[in-house]
């Protein structure tokens, strides 16, 4: 019965007018817009509390998400651009969502983590899949590998959360400036004369393939973005990720 009715609201949605479409896609991702600018600080924390006791706009979009996706309506997505964008913002609300849904846990580590990748489903354009197939399944194949930057998983040692969407018209912009600000904290990034090395994000390690494909090296493609250079010849050693959850309460305590 679920499965007729995902398909008989998608079957609706393909009939909707293109004006109408774009129309219900502005106030989706103005819900998410609120989100970002109510409950996420300069730092990219989230006040996951104030978030769990006010989750209408979070919700609202989550629910948008269920329903279109650039699969299930490829007519309102018409260029890269307006995919990757979709894709980033769905991601990290989807993502924010476990985490109140997952009565906001402490840390991704263990065997939360395969909970929270793994295991859990979410409706994308009426298709049912994990984050980790989201990610490895969808987004990874569009090609662009500035999205690492750009998608959040919640954790300390993801990228720092922009209290903005990501839109189609400004995403080339927006996502040089999530790798250069990326690269530019000592966290991500750090370099040691003495015994010739770099220390990288373990985000380089985790999606390797990616960076190299667009570059000889990590460290020439860290270049690209890096607010100094670091000697290509040196060896790559990498910084080992913090999945605590970037709860805003926790910095208080």
């Amino acid at each position: 019965m679920k499965a007729l009715i995902i398909a008989a609201i998608l079957s609706i949605a393909t009939l909707v007018p293109p004006v109408i479409a774009q129309e219900r896609e502005a106030y989706a991702v103005a819900h998410w817009s609120r989100v970002l600018k109510v409950f996420v600080n300069d730092q990219g924390e989230v006040d996951f509390q104030g978030l769990a006791k006010n989750p209408a706009d979070l919700k609202a979009y989550v629910d948008y998400i269920a329903s279109v996706s650039p699969e299930s309506t490829p007519a309102l997505f018409p260029t890269k651009e307006s995919r990757i964008a979709y894709h980033i913002n769905a991601y990290n609300a989807l993502s924010m969502y476990n985490v109140i849904d997952s009565d906001i846990p402490k840390s991704l580590s263990g065997f939360t983590k395969v909970w929270f990748f793994g295991f859990k489903r979410f409706s994308i354009g009426g298709k049912a899949m994990s984050l980790y197939a989201y990610e490895n399944e969808v987004i990874r194949p569009l090609g662009d590998e500035r999205v690492h930057f750009a998608l959040n998983c919640m954790s300390v040692g993801c990228p720092r959360l922009p209290r903005t969407p990501f839109t189609a018209n400004a995403l080339n912009g927006q996502l040089d400036r999530e790798a250069r600000r990326f690269l530019g904290e000592s966290r991500n990034l750090q370099r040691a004369s003495e015994t010739k090395t770099v220390r990288l994000s373990e985000i380089f390690d985790f999606y390797k393939e990616d960076f190299l494909r667009e570059s000889r090296g990590l460290i020439a493609y860290v270049n690209r973005y890096a607010p100094e250079k670091m000697p290509e010849d040196y060896h790559v050693e990498f910084i080992e990720f913090d999945w605590t959850v970037k709860d805003q309460d926790r910095t208080r305590r």
